[in-house]
């Protein structure tokens, strides 16, 4: 439950959508029809699932086009969407400065803008920049020279690392690492591996998002780059010099290998392992648990390990079951013939 209350027909007009019965219900907050109550907006994602409306407590409802209530509601063609702008217009709130907290350490010739919100334990090191309505939550820290934009959230324990850039309307989890070391290392004569330095950056553009415990690594040399609008699930790693395009998406637990270059709207199911130097177009989308191991064209979908087109790989995959019979099979067949080429001699 939140502050704010709005009518239906408020919510319509938001989210262009068409009212359905009492427009003038209000409504003060969002829930699922199972726990929702007469004070609260609910949904429905699929006309398909239509009886589930007979059951809620909800004072009101925001259901697909060619659905049918008796409840107060809001036809949308994308419910979905519609639902979570609402529920966001539910929860917004004006940004409020804290100011900084007396235990922050603040290096020389930082610049620090009057509205930010600075926890306890916060670490800015020289040089640092930070923009307007900026959020920083216990035990962060900011390395040398960082330039973090306007209406930045960063959760507890993150730590950018010198040299990087974030832009504005940043989200980044709690336990990140922005700027870290590259893995890379060059064998020398006694087989021992040498480091190589990372003297680049990592940039993360406006309105991207990482989530918890996830490392972006900063460039070997040059920038390490996630594009406008990415958003980057937890336990995810992006190496050095990797290129992430506008609007993607990497879902948990997946690894981009170093100089990998990613277009706009790739989408990276849960563990998706892509290999180095290579890339994948506009775009493609890679099912969970595959293996990436060369260039993938724009528009692709691909799965498995190596990843294959998708459909190819669904009848393959039907298949595995039945090989050890298909091997019995083959065997037999293989030893009825040497006996008829015995035989026929």
């Amino acid at each position: 439950m939140t502050n704010n209350i709005f009518s239906i027909q408020d919510l319509a007009d938001f989210v262009g959508g068409e009212v359905s019965g009492d427009g003038q219900v209000a409504v003060a907050g969002v829930a699922d029809l199972q726990a929702a109550t007469q004070h609260e907006i609910s949904f429905l994602l699929k006309s398909g699932h239509a009886s589930l409306l007979a059951e809620t407590a909800a004072g009101a409802v925001v259901i697909p086009v060619d659905t049918e209530t008796d409840l107060p509601a809001i036809k949308v063609k994308n419910p979905a969407l519609a639902i979570t702008l609402i529920h966001r217009k539910f929860l917004e709130k004006e940004f409020v400065s804290t100011g900084i907290h007396p235990s922050v350490v603040i290096g020389e010739k930082c610049y620090i803008s009057k509205h930010v919100s600075i926890g306890p334990h916060v670490v800015f090191a020289d040089n640092v920049t930070i923009g307007e309505r900026v959020s920083l939550e216990p035990g962060v820290v900011v390395g040398d020279g960082v330039v973090i934009g306007d209406d930045v959230t960063i959760m507890a324990n993150v730590v950018i690392r010198y040299g990087c850039k974030i832009g504005n309307r940043v989200i980044i989890q709690s336990g990140s690492v922005i700027g870290s070391d590259g893995y890379g290392y060059v064998q020398d004569a006694h087989g021992r591996h040498v480091k190589r330095p990372h003297v680049g950056i990592v940039v993360l553009e406006d309105d991207v998002e990482i989530g918890a415990n996830s490392c972006v690594d900063r460039a070997t040399f040059g920038v390490t780059v996630i594009k406008q609008g990415a958003k980057v699930d937890n336990l995810v790693q992006v190496a050095h010099n990797v290129t992430v395009g506008e609007g993607c998406l990497l879902v948990a637990q997946c690894g981009i290998a170093g100089s990998t270059s990613l277009g706009r709207g790739v989408v990276l199911g849960g563990q998706v392992a892509v290999t180095d130097h290579v890339t994948l177009g506009d775009g493609v989308m890679v099912g969970g648990k595959a293996g990436v191991a060369g260039n993938v064209p724009a528009g692709s979908v691909v799965s498995g390990y190596p990843a294959i087109d998708h459909r190819t790989w669904l009848r393959a995959s039907s298949v595995f079951s039945k090989l050890p019979q298909l091997v019995k099979d083959v065997r037999d067949l293989t030893k009825k013939i040497a006996n008829l080429d015995e035989k026929n001699k």
